[in-house]
């Protein structure tokens, strides 16, 4: 069964930054997506950002120009590395992960694996 566990979030000042890391293991195959997911608090779960195992990468609009996801097969660990933060990214961070799934912002698809969350808060 795949195991997920996330690390990294915290307190920080808007313009600041964080780098959310999430293990990942378990996987039968090596054909399988990572996400990154954000709940803030009376909203709805938002997709934050993708990436396949054969490096695809995607972004909420949102996001765009200010994350950047990665991944260290080595270490079985993708990160998130998040600039310019803005008060509006306070929300807890859920890493998700499947297999056999794409990467795609426009259809984040059903992950049936998930990390206990994070909680990230910017300060204005």
């Amino acid at each position: 069964e795949v195991h997920i566990v996330e690390s990294g979030g915290g307190l920080v000042q808007a313009g600041g930054s964080l780098r959310l890391s999430c293990a990942a293991s378990g996987f039968t195959s090596d054909d399988y997506t990572i996400a990154w997911f954000r709940q803030a608090p009376g909203k709805k779960r938002e997709g934050v950002s993708c990436i396949h195992t054969d490096d695809e990468t995607d972004y909420a609009e949102s996001v765009i120009g200010r994350f950047t996801i990665s991944s260290d097969n080595a270490k079985g660990t993708v990160y998130l590395q998040m600039n310019n933060l803005k008060p509006d990214d306070t929300a807890v961070y859920y890493c998700a992960a499947d297999e056999f799934l794409i990467c795609d912002s426009s259809d984040w698809g059903e992950y049936d694996y998930w990390g206990q969350g994070t909680q990230v808060t910017v300060s204005s």
